[in-house]
């Protein structure tokens, strides 16, 4: 999803951008301008641009500096998804820099071009490297459908490391069709670790098995995580197109009620203002959900104050924005509809999650004054699961 944040470095031009990138970092009055400068290049389209982004995977490691630029000049190529660039990214396979080697892996798996046998050797190798490396790699073969690691991957469904077991399972489902192999995951969409539940959501995602989709919409982790893995599911070719038969299910997963969640009793909040507020701000989605949960079982009086005072502290934080929007519209409290509207018109990409909020808010709400935003949403956004919920939420007025 880094995509919908290149509006932030929009003020770099891509012949700044060009030289800040490959100048020496002791050079520059802000060194922090390099890795910028690449992050920037992935929105270009020039073959010059691909090719300082290339150049850049050579920047000596040695330098703190050079070594991020590294790290997110590969990360551009994979969303430049150019075949030109995949010589240097099996070169980066090989570095004994962690990060670089999974932004390399993840990019070869973004441009998805036919690869030989000497790049699927290569590829095979870097399963050798630590868990978090081990589980990129094999995600990697996943999402390509490479059967030249079957042997090895499976014999990881049993490792004792569940992102690891989770990623081969994943693999055995959908490279070897072995479905059988997914049933372990489902259980663990409900672990009381949020890393291991969002771990599951994505492994079910590549999995490919529609059958997955049931259950994990159902698991208390982010809202744009679950709807990255259920579109892959439903909408893998990304035009905001959902079968007939899967819209209701959709529709529930963004609309993210709390209470359509299969909630634990460690995450849910007395109904007390500062439990809750602090809650919603936990970086464990299931103490989230939990409070918000909480926040809509209480009188209206009580929510809309417990509302106006964490939106007076908080209505910056994206996450508590979302949270926030979200409620408003599932609650239906109207004495608070002009944040609907505010969420719903802001542009900034961090709050993208709070406008899918408004813009279910707006017809559980029946704000029709903002009938041209959301027609307008739902054909200028980058996002599919904002343009379908506009797309949807606009069908639904008609």
């Amino acid at each position: 999803m880094a995509e919908r944040f290149d509006v932030l470095f929009e003020g770099l031009s891509e012949e700044s951008s060009l030289k800040i990138l490959l100048s020496d970092p002791r050079d520059l009055p802000n060194p922090v301008d390099k890795y910028m400068a690449a992050t920037r290049l992935a929105a270009c389209s020039s073959d010059e641009s691909l090719q300082g982004l290339i150049s850049a995977v050579d920047l000596d490691p040695e330098d703190l500096f050079n070594r991020i630029t590294r790290r997110k000049a590969i990360e551009a190529l994979g969303r430049r998804k150019n075949a030109q660039a995949l010589d240097c990214l099996f070169k980066a396979l090989e570095f004994d820099d962690e990060p670089s080697v999974i932004n390399a892996a993840d990019s070869i798996t973004q441009i998805s071009a036919p690869l030989t046998d000497s790049q699927c050797e290569s590829l095979l190798k870097a399963l050798k490297g630590s868990d978090p490396q081990k589980r990129a790699v094999i995600q990697a073969h996943t999402r390509l459908g490479l059967k030249s690691g079957t042997s090895f991957i499976q014999t990881l469904i049993h490792d004792e490391n569940p992102l690891i077991s989770g990623a081969a399972r994943a693999f055995c489902a959908r490279v070897e069709g072995d479905l059988d192999q997914l049933k372990p995951l489902i259980p663990q969409l409900h672990d009381l670790q949020a890393g291991r539940r969002r771990s599951a959501v994505i492994d079910l995602g590549d999995s490919g098995d529609i059958n997955m989709l049931q259950y994990l919409i159902r698991s208390a982790v982010s809202m744009p995580l679950r709807a990255k893995s259920a579109f892959q599911l439903v909408d893998p070719t990304k035009k905001a197109e959902v079968p007939e038969e899967h819209i209701n299910i959709i529709t529930t997963l963004l609309q993210d009620d709390p209470r359509s969640l299969a909630m634990r009793d460690e995450w849910l909040s007395q109904q007390d203002p500062i439990e809750i507020e602090n809650n919603l701000q936990h970086r464990d989605e299931g103490k989230q959900y939990g409070a918000a949960l909480s926040l809509l079982k209480m009188p209206k009086s009580q929510q809309i104050e417990i509302i106006d005072g964490i939106r007076a502290r908080l209505w910056s934080d994206y996450g508590a924005n979302y949270l926030l929007t979200s409620l408003i519209g599932l609650a239906c409290i109207h004495e608070r509809e002009e944040l609907i509207k505010t969420s719903l018109a802001e542009t900034l990409p961090q709050y993208a999650k709070s406008r899918v909020a408004a813009a279910w808010g707006c017809l559980k709400l029946d704000l029709t004054d903002q009938l041209d935003l959301l027609k307008e949403i739902s054909t200028s956004s980058q996002w599919v699961p904002l343009r379908w919920s506009c797309l949807q939420v606009l069908h639904n007025f008609s």
